[in-house]
């Protein structure tokens, strides 16, 4: 790798809107995030699936899939 041309790595503290702090590197000291793995419905199981149109519904019907 050739020198000078590489930006340096710094700890940095990553704080998201929940209130939730965590510790990585990048090039920034500090980062604000709007989501993070602690607040994502995703990842906190209040996911929710949105049936738009009973297209939930007719997938199941047309596959017979019972809840």
């Amino acid at each position: 790798m050739k020198k000078g041309i590489h930006p340096e790595l710094h700890d940095c503290t990553v704080t998201c809107a929940c209130g939730n702090s965590f510790v990585t590197k990048s090039t920034k000291p500090s980062l604000r995030i709007d989501i993070c793995n602690e607040c994502h419905p995703f990842f906190t199981g209040s996911e929710r699936m949105v049936d738009t149109a009973g297209r939930i519904d007719k997938f199941k019907k047309r596959y017979n899939i019972q809840d």
